[in-house]
C-alpha cells in the first residue's frame, strides 16, 4: 500500500531539507498487543524485551525518569547539537511516541527514538540515535520495531521520517521507501535562493 503526505512537515533541523522522505509501507503489520506489533515478516520484534533485559538493556516508552542530561549527552555522542534543556523538555511533552533504551549496568541512555505529529493520521519520527559503542547490536532495528508498532496500534498510518543519505537502507527494509508516487518532501526554510 502507498502512503502520501497528508499535511504539514514540522522541521527542527534545517539540514533536513536536503533529505530524502521516507514512508513505511503497513501492509504487514499486525494490530494485536503492542508485545505482538512488528514489521517482521513473522509477526514478532527481531528481539524481544526478554532477551534485550538478559542483556542488560530496558527499554522504556514513556518520557517518565528520562535524564535529559544523558539524553543530550547521547546527541552530542552522534553529532547532533546539544538542545536547551527547557526546550527539549517542551518537545518531549508535544511528542507522540518515544522509545529510549537504558543500559543498566552503566545507567546511560544508549539508544532513543521519537514521533511527532497530530496523533490522528500522521506521525514524523525523529532522532533516532544510538551510541556509538552499542551500534550493530540491532537496536535501532529494536527501537524502530516497537515505535513504528505503537504508532500504528494508535491508528496512525500516514508515517514518514527523514533521513541521511548513508542510512537510507537502514529504513528499507523495514517499509520505508523514497518518494512514493514521485512525491517529494519539501520545507519552508528563511533562506532564498
Amino acid at each position: 500500500m502507498m502512503l502520501s503526505i497528508n499535511g504539514w512537515l514540522n522541521l527542527f533541523q534545517p539540514i533536513q531539507l536536503q533529505l530524502p522522505l521516507l514512508y513505511p509501507s503497513l501492509a504487514s503489520y499486525h494490530h494485536e498487543s503492542r508485545q505482538n506489533h512488528s514489521v517482521t515478516e513473522s509477526g514478532m520484534f527481531s528481539q524481544s524485551d526478554d532477551d534485550l533485559n538478559s542483556r542488560g538493556f530496558e527499554i522504556h516508552m514513556s518520557r517518565d525518569d528520562i535524564n535529559l542530561d544523558k539524553l543530550n549527552s547521547l546527541f552530542v555522542m552522534v553529532g547532533f547539537p546539544r538542545r536547551e534543556k527547557g526546550k527539549l523538555l517542551r518537545a518531549l511533552e508535544h511528542t507522540v511516541s518515544l522509545l529510549w533504551i537504558h543500559e543498566k549496568k552503566s545507567g546511560s541512555i544508549i539508544g532513543f527514538a521519537r514521533a511527532t505529529g497530530d496523533s490522528i493520521f500522521n506521525a514524523i519520527i525523529w532522532d533516532v540515535v544510538v551510541d556509538p559503542s552499542y551500534q550493530g547490536l540491532g537496536l535501532g532495528k529494536v527501537m524502530m520495531e516497537r515505535l513504528i508498532a505503537d504508532l500504528v496500534k494508535r491508528g496512525i498510518s500516514n508515517i514518514a521520517l527523514y533521513a541521511e543519505p548513508n542510512v537510507v537502507g537502514f529504513y528499507q527494509p523495514l517499509g520505508f521507501i523514497s518518494d512514493p508516487d514521485g512525491i517529494r518532501a519539501m520545507a519552508y526554510s528563511r533562506r532564498r535562493r
